[in-house]
């Protein structure tokens, strides 16, 4: 039995065109794959109220996602993104702080300011939560919560992509806005989806 490990290991091929980019038109319609007998077998999410049993135990997350996708550029004119994670200040007195992640061809030095879709700014205060953070510490212009609701994007997976003419667009669709959140959630502040859950509509819920 092997015991050491590389992460060269877990590689493996995934083609493009098996990435689905649309789900299903009805939220139960997509597969559910059970392995529970010694050989798998192919189902459809709807027969998941069937294989469940009594005393078993479903766990549901009702937070909702907000559009914590943020567009802009620096003062040198490139484009970046801006995936809030979470409000660490939202008032002006402490300072309308965020921590987010930053997708930038070059990153901008501490102090930066950058001009924000929308007319808002952004500036660049440093790692978050030290310097060694994997995200970036930004003082908004305003409320970051009224500027996502306003400004944001649905904070789709970097792998589903959306083309317009050939290009790739940041245009949120109604279908978008409506799929990529539960039919039961309740509470703003997830930046992903539990995308298990999206599965669940209200037929598959009321059995």
């Amino acid at each position: 039995m092997k015991t050491n490990f590389s992460l060269s290991d877990f590689d493996f091929t995934l083609p493009p065109v098996l990435i689905a980019q649309h789900p299903p038109a009805q939220r139960s319609g997509s597969r559910l794959l059970d392995g529970r007998a010694a050989a798998a077998v192919d189902r459809q999410f709807t027969d998941l109220p069937g294989l469940l049993k009594p005393g078993d135990l479903l766990v549901f997350n009702d937070t909702k996602v907000v559009k914590a996708r943020l567009f802009g550029q620096k003062v040198s004119g490139g484009r970046l993104e801006l995936l809030i994670e979470r409000v660490l200040s939202p008032d002006a007195d402490s300072g309308h702080e965020v921590a987010a992640h930053m997708k930038v061809s070059k990153k901008p030095l501490p102090g930066a300011v950058m001009q924000m879709d929308g007319g808002f700014t952004a500036t660049l205060l440093g790692r978050w939560p030290n310097a060694d953070g994997l995200l970036y510490r930004f003082r908004l212009s305003s409320d970051p919560y009224a500027l996502m609701a306003t400004y944001g994007h649905v904070p789709l997976p970097p792998y589903i992509q959306r083309h317009s003419g050939g290009a790739i667009t940041h245009t949120d669709s109604q279908d978008d806005e409506a799929r990529y959140q539960t039919v039961f959630a309740k509470h703003p502040g997830a930046v992903a989806a539990p995308t298990a859950a999206l599965h669940f509509d209200e037929a598959v819920l009321a059995q």
